[in-house]
């Protein structure tokens, strides 16, 4: 076995994604295994250069995992032929501006959601890729997660017949900050700051609904802001100017209507932080990250609506569980790999930068919409 190593420059790994997901579980956890084996007599070895704004916390992070370097200067390190790739989850209204000079410097490039701020920065960014030819990745880790894993093989099966609708159930609640520390960072709530929900989640929405439904035609959105004061990682007050909770319809290409609810002021009553109920013709079925739910038609009760009396039946009960029937790995080490192998062994790869732009354009037009008070065509959008 050859073993080739891979520079990869992560931008915001002090941050809880970047660090936790995309190099503990992702980048570390390949290199704990051995590498990425490419099938042909090749193993990958990634080395990671820790990028960022905050020298002694990546100096931290480099010291407790063994990692030799790191820099606070983006330019010095894109300006280095060694390097291959670059990987970004910086807060999103830094992550344009890096991503076309990482692109422009002739990297490879991988990132987080929003690929930016709007759709023509999103689609200006496919655009510079595909000019510069170089292979661009963005990731929709959710679609990796073993109960949509399982979701997607009910439909590839079969399963729900004609599928009807889709309501989805995302959220929980983010303390304020007054009396117990918020249990995320400030600026998602300031929309000067790039923050909001809409902006966060309508990204997900977007190809969750778009790779295991159908492309979104149609968007009818309420976005609102809840929760108007919060207090900062100082304990200082703060207006709260992004919405913190978005209440979204969305029409799907071949009739299917999606109804998705997503908040940062809900208490969780359900048995995963998000869960998706997928109602068909033959059958039904509840995903969450990692379980999913059945009712098939031939076993679907016959309740009758009778307010006078208790309920007789614990519905819960009448759905039978998914089995896994194979081992699944971390979603976003899974993307990783597939990423990896298409820039080292031209494995087909489709979630780019233009799967990217799709998600923006989702989250502009589901504010729009709010904003407009009205429902709103998706356009299809193309280099």
């Amino acid at each position: 076995m050859t073993r080739k190593t891979v520079r990869i420059a992560m931008n915001g790994v002090t941050g809880r994604m970047g660090y936790r997901q995309h190099l503990v579980r992702s980048i570390l956890a390949l290199r704990e295994q051995g590498g990425l084996d490419l099938g042909d007599g090749t193993v990958l070895w990634p080395e990671p250069i820790l990028l960022g704004r905050r020298e002694h916390a990546l100096r931290e992070i480099a010291g407790r995992h063994g990692l030799e370097h790191v820099s606070t200067d983006l330019d010095a390190v894109l300006a280095d032929p060694s390097v291959d790739l670059y990987f970004d989850s910086q807060v999103t209204s830094a992550r344009e501006e890096a991503l076309a000079k990482a692109i422009a410097a002739g990297k490879h490039v991988y990132t987080e959601k929003p690929t930016a701020t709007g759709l023509d920065g999103a689609l200006g960014l496919a655009r510079l890729a595909h000019d510069k030819g170089v292979k661009h990745g963005v990731v929709q880790d959710k679609i990796f997660l073993p109960g949509l894993l399982k979701l997607k093989r009910l439909i590839d099966g079969g399963f729900f017949g004609r599928i009807l609708s889709v309501r989805g159930e995302f959220g929980y609640w983010v303390f304020e900050g007054d009396w117990q520390p918020a249990q995320r960072p400030s600026w998602n709530y300031r929309a000067q700051d790039g923050g909001g929900i809409v902006v966060d989640m309508f990204p997900h929405w977007e190809y969750v609904l778009h790779e295991l439904f159908g492309r979104v035609t149609s968007v009818q959105a309420l976005a609102t802001t809840h929760i108007p004061q919060r207090w900062d990682e100082q304990g200082k007050p703060y207006d709260a100017t992004a919405d913190d909770a978005a209440y979204g319809i969305f029409e799907l290409e071949g009739g299917a209507i999606a109804q998705i609810n997503s908040s940062w002021a809900v208490r969780v009553h359900r048995d995963e932080l998000v869960e998706f109920q997928v109602d068909g013709t033959e059958g039904s079925a509840v995903a969450g990250l990692r379980g999913c739910r059945v009712q098939h038609r031939s076993a679907t009760p016959k309740p009758v609506w009778n307010p006078d009396i208790p309920a007789t039946e614990v519905f819960r009960d009448q759905w039978q569980e998914v089995p896994d029937n194979t081992e699944f790995d971390n979603g976003f080490k899974a993307q990783w790999e597939l990423f990896l192998k298409h820039v080292y062994a031209d494995a087909p790869y489709h979630w780019d930068l233009l799967a990217g732009a799709r998600g923006v354009q989702l989250a502009e037009l589901g504010l729009r919409s709010s904003a407009e008070g009205r429902r709103i065509d998706v356009p299809e959008i193309a280099l």
